[in-house]
């Protein structure tokens, strides 16, 4: 009996602070919500929290009655106010093209509402071969699991829990608001300073399997 070929390489990242520094654009984003429904946000202290649903953070400035129409006004302001603001992570580009390099498919696997992150992504040239959002920590793992991802690369804890759930590598880069140290206890395989350490962590790892 021939053997079993081996499953396509499929490696998933996360969108804020992982491969987008997209604090300015959110900064930019909540400040036009201010503005618009006369409320008081700090976006000061909402971009060192990034990472959860975007609920969770309206909550902190708005009635709960008010949380999912004020999400959508949000979501209708962010193109015009966030995308062009919006960074790509240093070695972003590079990661994704080491995956691609390598014959796997780097997918994008998100809490932000899908069409927005589409739009980063296209802004910045980042060419991910799927892009799946509005799923957070342990729901990322349906994604994780549907595109048979092996590894899933993340800056926050949520991250890790999805990747846990999902039964991937968890690999962490110290970028977003979580420190080395609260990756490692939440958890992670490994933990990178950033991503330009992405690509010969990949060349090894795929030497070792």
């Amino acid at each position: 009996m021939s053997p079993q070929p081996s499953p396509a390489l499929t490696i998933g990242f996360d969108l804020d602070m992982t491969l987008i520094d997209s604090r300015p654009g959110i900064h930019a984003a909540y400040t036009a919500l201010a503005e618009r429904t006369g409320a008081y946000i700090d976006a000061d202290l909402v971009i060192t929290r990034l990472g959860p649903p975007l609920e969770e953070e309206i909550a902190n400035w708005f009635p709960a009655e008010q949380v999912s129409a004020m999400a959508d006004v949000y979501r209708e302001l962010y193109p015009t106010h966030a995308i062009t603001r919006t960074l790509a992570m240093t070695g972003a580009r590079e990661a994704v093209e080491a995956v691609q390099a390598a014959g796997g498919r780097a997918i994008v696997v998100t809490a932000k509402w899908e069409p927005n992150a589409k739009l980063h992504l296209k802004h910045l040239g980042i060419d991910a071969d799927a892009v799946i959002g509005n799923l957070w920590a342990e729901q990322k793992a349906a994604a994780l699991r549907e595109h048979d991802a092996s590894v899933y690369v993340g800056d926050h804890v949520g991250d890790i829990r999805g990747a846990r759930t999902a039964g991937t590598l968890a690999v962490s880069v110290a970028t977003g608001p979580c420190s080395a140290e609260e990756l490692t206890g939440a958890g992670a395989d490994v933990v990178l300073r950033d991503l330009t350490e992405f690509p010969a962590w990949l060349t090894d790892h795929l030497a070792a399997a």
